[in-house]
């Protein structure tokens, strides 16, 4: 298994990956909080800015730009699910061009296949991200306008490609010291044929609870770009409360809390869920009305996240709808 996904990298990355030289591996390498980078002679200078389940970050200097650089390890071979999540982020981000959504500069492996256990991708570098920086300070409204503008205008270009992003959250959402802002985190990304029904081909779990769709947690029958939406409509109110907008600690926990503030789900909405237990449940329920004002506490609840945070995601409006307003 390991080799035959070693075998799709290489012929997926074909010309756009570097090749690591004799002299990347004998001598040009530097080591990074335990793990080893082999990435010279070009980068150089390696500082540790963090790690994950998807492998560690660290900046270098990139002697050829003298820029200073992000440059991604991973490990893809060890687990299947992460081996085709990381391709996928892979085939997306080297196809996108917008200023929105991170780059990828570069991506360096082994010359030899059987070689080929880690892969370095190279970014522009970003000093921090939305859910680092919600921690620490209140936002102006000036900024939040700036930042949901870039969202809604990355999020249109990856719509414009049929592209859902399913995992759009404040860390996934990052900055630099001028305020610009750009779209990371493909790994759950899908390609959505508007003309298909994906029921069933589009899994239920995806993005993180507290930004994730009802449709996705009730298993409605497929679901449209419009879940994206909905994420943002999340991160809004977070940027505008401090605090996550529905941090539920459980499925039933975050299900009683949207419904808390978006009302119960009309007849139509129930109708397009395909889940049993999910529908009666819903039906058990005494009716809910919408309370808007429960979710954005900071006046005037805007009109805009009112239509983002809608049950049925027909009504939602979408990113390039929502970036003219």
């Amino acid at each position: 298994m390991s080799r035959t996904y070693r075998r799709i990298y290489a012929d997926v990355l074909g010309g756009m990956a570097t090749m690591m030289t004799g002299e990347t591996r004998n001598g040009i390498a530097e080591e990074v909080h335990g793990s080893v980078f082999e990435v010279g002679p070009r980068y150089v200078n390696l500082s540790y800015i963090g790690e994950g389940a998807y492998g560690m970050v660290a900046s270098a200097l990139d002697t050829q730009t003298r820029e200073r650089v992000a440059i991604k390890k991973i490990s893809p071979f060890e687990h299947q699910t992460f081996c085709q999540r990381t391709l996928r982020e892979i085939k997306i981000l080297t196809r996108f061009k917008h200023e929105n959504i991170i780059n990828i500069q570069e991506i360096i492996r082994s010359s030899s296949v059987d070689r080929m256990k880690d892969i370095y991708i190279v970014q522009c570098l970003m000093e921090t991200d939305l859910y680092k920086l919600l921690k620490t300070q209140k936002l102006s409204n000036d900024h939040i306008c700036y930042f949901l503008y870039q969202i809604l205008r990355g999020l249109k270009y990856i719509h414009s490609a049929n592209v859902l992003h399913r995992d759009l959250k404040p860390s996934n959402l990052l900055l630099n010291t001028t305020c610009d802002l750009k779209i990371c985190d493909f790994g759950l990304a899908r390609v959505s044929d508007p003309g298909h029904d994906h029921t069933g081909f589009l899994t239920e779990y995806v993005a993180t609870r507290w930004y994730r769709a009802p449709e996705i947690m009730l298993n409605s029958k497929g679901y449209t770009k419009s879940i994206d939406i909905w994420s943002v409509g999340c991160i809004l109110a977070e940027m505008l409360n401090n605090r996550p907008l529905f941090p539920g600690k459980h499925y039933l926990d975050q299900l009683n809390l949207i419904l808390a503030v978006v009302g119960s789900p009309s007849q139509e909405d129930l109708q397009c869920i395909i889940n049993e237990k999910a529908r009666s449940y819903l039906l058990s329920l005494p009716p809910k009305p919408s309370n808007p004002g429960r979710g954005c506490t900071r006046a005037p609840t805007p009109a805009r996240w009112i239509s983002w945070t809608r049950c049925s995601p027909s009504t939602r409006t979408s990113a390039s709808t929502s970036n003219r307003h």
